[in-house]
């Protein structure tokens, strides 16, 4: 489902904006798979998630920082306050950040089932060693890991790579970064399609941002698996760091997160 073929810019203000203030974007009404793309550590980006899935009520929730057995940990677990959560999913010892940021989007849906799309380290391994398509078995064919990927589009996924690791990456590791990132997004397809056909519509996804792109993310695998689902990909960004052209069906920029160097560690 498109905005008219043209990406919408929604310019807010982190300090500016009150909670509620920001209502659903058009292309997420009435879409079956709403992909809500977040940059990780901004919170401005966490509660404009918790408000769009508290409209939608979607009766899914899939989570690209879950695994299937953290989220099975939720199963039938009675109490649902933010420590009781926050342990039972061993979030702590996740590397994302602090779930107090995430736990509104849970609450804003408790009759939701919650899904996990996180992968083994061993099945990203295989993607790096040798391959998206291998690493995904069956069904690689279907959400579009068999073919090569078009010599301009690898290229760019190569810069990509390079730069999210600042340059510290030999350039013989690069490929297989893409090739895990391949399978991570039809992995996530996947896992939203099965949501779809168990639960119903709608199904939300919380995912980093570059997952939702139309062009090569989640919304490509899900067009060649499923092409008659509806799906809105719907991105958070930053001032300064917008997407250009119709990447997504609607982006939205807030101020950034306060952070420190992201290089800093790889030096």
């Amino acid at each position: 489902m498109r905005a008219s073929g043209r990406t919408l810019l929604l310019c807010l203000s982190l300090l500016a904006v009150p909670a509620g203030a920001e209502s659903l974007p058009e292309p997420a009404r009435g879409a079956q798979i709403v992909l809500l793309g977040e940059t990780h550590d901004n919170p401005a980006h966490h509660r404009l998630q918790a408000e769009f899935t508290a409209e939608l009520a979607p009766r899914a929730l899939v989570f690209e920082m879950l695994s299937p057995e953290q989220a099975a940990a939720l199963d039938g677990l009675a109490d649902r306050s933010e420590p009781s959560m926050r342990a039972a999913l061993g979030w702590d010892g996740s590397g994302w950040p602090d779930f107090a940021m995430y736990y509104p989007i849970f609450t804003a849906a408790p009759e939701a089932a919650v899904l996990g799309a996180a992968l083994p380290r061993e099945t990203l391994r295989a993607a790096i060693s040798g391959g998206a398509a291998a690493a995904f078995g069956d069904g690689a064919l279907r959400y579009g890991l068999a073919a090569d990927l078009p010599a301009t589009q690898l290229e760019d996924r190569l810069g990509l790579q390079r730069d999210a690791h600042c340059g510290a990456l030999p350039e013989e590791m690069l490929p297989g970064m893409v090739e895990a990132q391949r399978l991570r997004d039809a992995a996530f397809a996947r896992t939203a399609l099965d949501a779809l056909e168990r639960y119903g519509a709608p199904v939300v996804v919380i995912a980093g941002r570059g997952h939702v792109r139309r062009d090569w993310g989640m919304p490509a695998a899900l067009a060649a698996a499923a092409p008659d689902v509806r799906v809105a990909a719907i991105a958070l960004s930053e001032h300064g760091e917008e997407d250009p052209g119709d990447r997504f069906d609607v982006q939205i920029a807030t101020e950034p997160a306060p952070r420190g160097d992201p290089c800093a560690a790889f030096r």
